[in-house]
């Protein structure tokens, strides 16, 4: 499913997208816009995705990566689809909430309580 240079790792499992980042850093402006790209593509290939994005190699994410996780909430939206995150670690979760983002992104603590959480 992605190329041998994406920065993701996915699998799908029944009607759910699984979105895991291979890079423990996301910082560098050009890969964030292939990532978001990425999932883009996956969200427009689904008549109404269901996507959980797995932060749990995740330490470091930069404001851009916040802005690009806004632009695919939004079109997850548009799709009538169902977008949850999983796995933050407490400091980055720290960003969603001091950032307000924990109030308009679905969090879940483990990739395991998202699944559960699809209607």
């Amino acid at each position: 499913m992605a190329s041998n240079d994406s920065r993701l790792r996915i699998h799908k499992e029944d009607d759910v997208t699984y979105v895991e980042f291979v890079d423990r850093n996301i910082l560098d402006e050009a890969n964030i816009q292939r990532i978001a790209d990425e999932i883009t593509g996956l969200i427009d290939a689904e008549a109404s995705p269901k996507l959980i994005i797995s932060f749990a190699n995740v330490d470091h994410l930069s404001s851009a990566a916040l802005g690009a996780l806004i632009t695919i909430h939004n079109r997850t939206k548009q799709k009538k689809g169902q977008l949850r995150l999983a796995d933050i670690d407490p400091q980055i979760y720290e960003v969603f909430t001091i950032t307000k983002l924990n109030k308009l992104f679905e969090i879940h603590e483990t990739a395991e309580d998202a699944v559960a959480s699809f209607a």
